[in-house]
């Protein structure tokens, strides 16, 4: 919404649509402070810049975008909000870590490609955010060239998150505020067009196969069971959200406190996630202004209860575990409901999956306390800096930070599931015939990272045009994990009860591999370090330069390769300065540029939420491994991996040129970029053998990637009066990923790397319709003739990739008597998917066992023979799997959110307690217009099987100040 707070203290940020302003001194007339008020951009290390004086490529996300979004994550709410930042959510299972950002596209075919993320001056190695409040966010920036990245060295190569907590403010009023929503989240649609009961028994009598073989028309028509398994394993379900913030600012001490509380049903009724939160943000000064303290602590608590496929990839395409793809597959001729629980189940079929049965294995598993899988995290989040100015130009500080996270996770199979029966009946024994069945795994992991930055600033001001700011840092990071798991196979149904220990079966010799248990223990000690000096210097307001000079240290590799120097330098030119841009109507018109290097010593992507830190800690390293012989003796000793002693750092290197602007009386203002960023020495495959078994290769640094694109950001406030506000906002960006040298080209399978190529490229065999004469699958071979039998020869590079192209966002701001109105569209092109859930769905030879699209009703016949489906009994049925048949336009717009309230005029509120009141609906990710068929186009996934949607959720809320 487009909230403007009007502040007369100089210094003090605060919000204007979305960006963060500071008032640069008090004025006598409303039109006066306007004209003084300037953007102000959160740069690295705590480094400020006014929008004239920044060299940067950065847009700032106010807090207006964030709050009381129906989001767990504030990842989720930055999407389509900045140009060349990709925000896409892989999974809507509630609390999910997978949420991928990417900005300027991806800077690596294998390393991790995530942005850095800076809380409050301190540098996070966290990938997700489930337990930081976005109502406790006051601005986000996110920085994207090398001007604002290379400052972090090591930790900037993707791109830099800059985020800012709500502070107090000097000299301000004790206030409290609450605010409160609640609402439903509704599962999306698709279009894959199931068969119903009556469809898929006629799909079955033709091809003569499963329940409909050899029935009569009547006889289908009788049949009274339709069971719509999407609607037994989805359901709406409530999300709400509390928060209670407490400000108040002295003379020379500011506070802010919050507690908030989230609980968001997840569709599936076994998922769900509750989070607590507080934050204490204290900041203070001497009175004489030389010495400033601040210190900030977040705890937070959340738990998750969550699909077993949400991070068990293994099951992806399991149907009796995964609702995802069973809802789809069910089928309908089949009655919900049957079976009260797994051992009634179990009686009925035993190990008889046949005919369909699988969906009510799948009934079993969703059923409450069946297959718990439960993540706890608690996290400690603490960070205390502290200035002295030892001269009026001198300043030394110190920082340090903690940020810890203890996370339990607890997954089990009841005794009493049908798939624990299952299991344990096919290890039944003569000794023991009726074993128990069922098992429980708890794990506990320990995050703790801890960070010291020390700092001397000289800011000195020559006569009254030369301003020289220079730098000297020393950044200090060390990180520790530990990781410890059990596994107990075996469980009493009469005694057991998740998590407490109780129920397990103990040893028994006559059945010796079954009651088994396990455990499992990890360990890594990781740490950076760096020292680096910045430099900035700025001529009567109209020139600019800015450079960093850094040297960083990882413990990753080997001495040799340990250390690495990187480096930025950038100017600015104002030209809205100058004498002949005197009387024109631009009051801001800047081009700037800069060139940098930046490093990437995180070579392997962590799985989702996890720290990249501790990634590859032994890859300089030759590792043999062991077996374990009979009677745990000691067995064969064999390699298991080659140390690569020159492995080192990825470099990025990235130019860029950009102009910023604002015109017509500040109605218009925006901003354009164009980069051209090069990555070298690639974490890749190098060969060193011919020989194709065993070891032959391994992974070490080879290849260069391009990215180039441009990116343009306006905003245009077409009325801004006392009663009426209406601005337009818009911001997109181009991308193109080019693949420049590899020692090893990956040219085989669906998804290639080749030199000219994108990253991740299909390569897929062409897909031309079906034969009129025979109902057979028509295809194009490597010669370009049509063929019916293709082989992997005839795949080709088909220049789509999953990635996209383009990425944006565009919207309004309205305002009118206290009503006001803001909608977000997010929108992604120039992307492609493959829907291999609808190769399951047009496949002819699950009838009988699974549902399939009513679109198969169309398939070939003698008497059809102008169709685009293939007949049911084609001779090539299957062959599509590597085609491009199921290859689909994923680029999509969404209306990422929409809000309208009103807010309660002051005058109303007088003779009462409260403050400010305002009131509002809400609605997120309500519509999409894409060509894509299953749920959701967004994630950033190749293949579409058990994607968990992004719900649809419309909530109402209040905001409340006292």
């Amino acid at each position: 919404m487009n909230v403007k707070l009007r502040v007369l203290t100089a210094g003090v940020l605060f919000f204007t649509g979305q960006a963060a302003f500071a008032q640069k001194k008090a004025s006598d007339s409303t039109k006066d402070k306007e004209a003084k008020i300037e953007e102000v951009v959160i740069l690295g290390y705590s480094k400020t810049a006014t929008k004239a004086k920044d060299v940067t490529a950065s847009t700032t996300v106010s807090p207006e975008l964030l709050e009381n979004r129906p989001n767990a994550s504030f990842m989720s709410n930055l999407q389509g909000t900045a140009p060349g930042v990709t925000v896409s959510t892989s999974s809507g299972s509630p609390g999910s870590a997978k949420i991928d950002v990417i900005v300027r596209g991806v800077s690596s075919l294998n390393a991790l490609t995530d942005p850095l993320y800076v809380i409050d001056g301190l540098q996070t190695n966290a990938t997700e955010y489930r337990n930081l409040n976005p109502n406790d966010i006051e601005s986000i920036s996110i920085l994207r060239d090398a001007a604002g990245t290379s400052i972090y060295g090591n930790r900037g190569a993707n791109g830099v998150v800059v985020i800012k907590t709500k502070q107090g403010r000097y000299g301000s009023a004790f206030k409290i505020s609450y605010d409160a929503t609640t609402g439903v989240s509704f599962m999306p649609n698709h279009d894959y067009n199931m068969a119903d009961t009556k469809q898929i028994l006629t799909l079955e009598r033709a091809a003569n196969v499963g329940k409909g073989m050899g029935l009569t028309d009547e006889q289908i028509n009788s049949e009274s069971v339709n069971t719509n398994w999407r609607k037994q394993f989805f359901n709406a379900d409530v999300i709400q959200q509390h928060n209670l913030g407490l400000t108040f600012g002295g003379e020379n001490v500011t506070l802010y406190s919050s507690l908030g509380y989230m609980q968001q049903g997840g569709l599936v009724p076994t998922t769900d996630f509750k989070r607590m939160t507080f934050r204490n943000n204290l900041n203070g000064k001497s009175k004489d202004g030389r010495f400033n303290y601040s210190a900030q602590v977040a705890l937070g608590f959340s738990r998750r209860n969550q699909l077993d496929e949400e991070t068990n990839t293994n099951i992806s395409a399991n149907v009796v575990q995964n609702p995802l793809l069973g809802s789809i597959i069910g089928l309908p001729y089949l009655a919900a409901g049957l079976y009260p629980t797994g051992n009634d189940l179990f009686n009925a079929i035993q190990l008889n999956t046949a005919g369909g049965k699988r969906i009510w294995v799948l009934e079993d598993v969703l059923k409450q306390g069946n297959m718990p899988s439960r993540y706890d995290q608690t996290s400690i989040f603490a960070n205390a800096f502290a200035s002295y100015k030892l001269t009026d130009d001198l300043t030394l500080g110190n920082r340090i930070g903690v940020d810890y996270k203890v996370t339990d996770r607890l997954f089990a199979r009841s005794p009493n599931l049908w798939l624990s029966r299952a299991v344990a009946a096919q290890s039944a024994t003569t000794a023991v015939p009726n074993p128990y069945g069922g098992l429980e795994l708890l794990s506990n992991t320990r995050d703790l990272t801890f960070n010291n930055i020390v700092n001397l600033n000289y800011n000195k001001t020559l006569g009254e045009k030369h301003t020289l700011d220079v730098g000297l840092y020393f950044d200090y990071l060390k990180a520790h994990y530990l990781l410890k798991t059990q596994q107990r196979n075996g469980l009493d149904p009469k005694t057991w009860s998740p998590g407490s220990g109780a129920g397990y079966i103990g040893f028994n010799d006559q059945n010796p591999t079954f009651y088994l248990p396990s455990a499992s223990a990890g360990k890594v000690d990781a740490g950076t370090l760096a020292y680096f000096a910045t430099v900035d210097y700025d001529y009567d307001s109209k020139y600019g330069f800015s450079g960093v000079i850094r040297r960083d240290g990882t413990y990753r590799f080997a001495e040799d390769y340990r250390w690495a120097t990187f480096y930025s330098v950038a100017g600015r030119w104002n030209l809205d300065q100058e004498s002949f841009m005197q009387g024109s109507t631009f009051d801001l018109l800047k081009l700037r540029a800069s060139y940098g290097t930046q490093g990437n010593q995180n070579l392997i992507p962590p799985t989702a939420g996890n720290n990249p830190i501790f990634t590859l800690p032994n890859a300089t390293r030759t590792l043999n491994s062991v077996t374990t012989g009979y009677n745990n003796t000691l067995g064969s000793l064999s390699l298991s991996s080659i140390g690569i002693a020159d492995l080192r750092w990825e470099k990025i290197s990235q130019f860029n040129v950009g102009l910023d602007f604002r015109l017509l009386g500040r109605k218009l203002e925006g901003n354009f970029d164009y980069y051209i960023k090069d990555t070298r020495d690639l974490y890749n495959t190098i060969n060193v053998s011919a020989a194709t078994t065993s070891i032959y290769s391994f992974t070490g640094n080879n290849g260069k990637l391009r990215n180039t694109g441009f990116e343009l950001l306006l905003r245009y406030h077409l009325i801004n009066n006392e009663n009426t506000k209406l601005s337009f906002f818009a911001n997109g960006s181009y991308n193109k990923n080019t693949i420049r040298e590899l020692a090893v080209e990956q040219k085989t399978g669906s998804l290639i790397n080749r030199v000219g190529g994108t990253a991740y490229e299909w390569n897929l065999v062409p897909y031309v319709g079906v034969n009129e004469s025979n109902g057979n699958m028509l295809f194009l071979d490597a010669n370009g003739n049509v063929t019916e039998s293709p082989t992997e020869n005839d795949r080709r590079a088909t220049g789509k990739s999953y990635l996209p192209k383009w990425q944006g966002g565009f919207g309004v701001n309205a305002a009118y008597k206290g009503f006001f109105l803001d909608a977000l569209f997010s929108y992604q092109a120039g992307l492609w998917k493959s829907d291999n859930q609808l190769t399951w769905l047009y496949d002819p030879t699950s009838l009988g066992e699974y549902n399939l699209s009513a679109d198969l009703l169309n398939s070939w016949t003698p008497e059809n023979t102008h169709t685009s489906m293939p007949a049911l009994n084609a001779t090539n049925t299957g062959l599509d799997g590597d085609s491009d048949r199921y290859l689909f336009n994923a680029s999509f717009v969404k209306l990422k959110a929409v809000t309208f309230g009103y807010t309660v005029p002051k005058s109303f509120l007088n003779s009462s307690f409260i403050k400010s009141l305002k009131i509002f609906v809400q609605g997120e990710n309500l519509a999409w217009w894409s060509k894509w068929r299953g749920f959701d186009p967004e994630g950033l996934t190749t293949y579409s099987v058990s994607v968990y949607p992004n719900p649809r959720t419309v909530s109402i809320g209040a905001n409340v100040e006292f």
